[in-house]
């Protein structure tokens, strides 16, 4: 489920950027971040699924599955390194508006 929720947060995050436009500060770096972010969830989530539907018990499949789960648990890392510098970046929409330039309030 923390998958789903980091992928719907990733998504959200892309749209609130695209909405933005290209005047948005980091904007190349963060498109390039949040695809590759959600590329990876993807390939994750098939890696799962394939992991979950081979069977543990029969032994010639054993060598697989760990390769397997070696191979997931290295796309989780590299996924978690990029929502870090995502983070980082700050690609969420605040929903504030824009900073008046002067200082009457009307």
């Amino acid at each position: 489920m923390l998958d789903v929720a980091l992928f719907l947060s990733n998504a959200t995050r892309l749209k609130a950027l695209l909405e933005q436009g290209p005047a948005a500060p980091y904007y190349t770096v963060l498109i390039v971040l949040l695809s590759a972010s959600l590329l990876l969830q993807v390939a994750i989530g098939v890696l799962l699924v394939v992991i979950a539907r081979l069977n543990l018990n029969e032994v010639e499949k054993q060598w697989r599955l760990n390769r397997l789960n070696n191979a997931a648990t290295t796309l989780v890392f590299i996924a978690v390194v990029i929502n870090v510098f995502i983070t980082a970046f700050g690609a969420h929409k605040t929903g504030l508006p824009a900073a008046r330039t002067s200082r009457n309030p009307l």
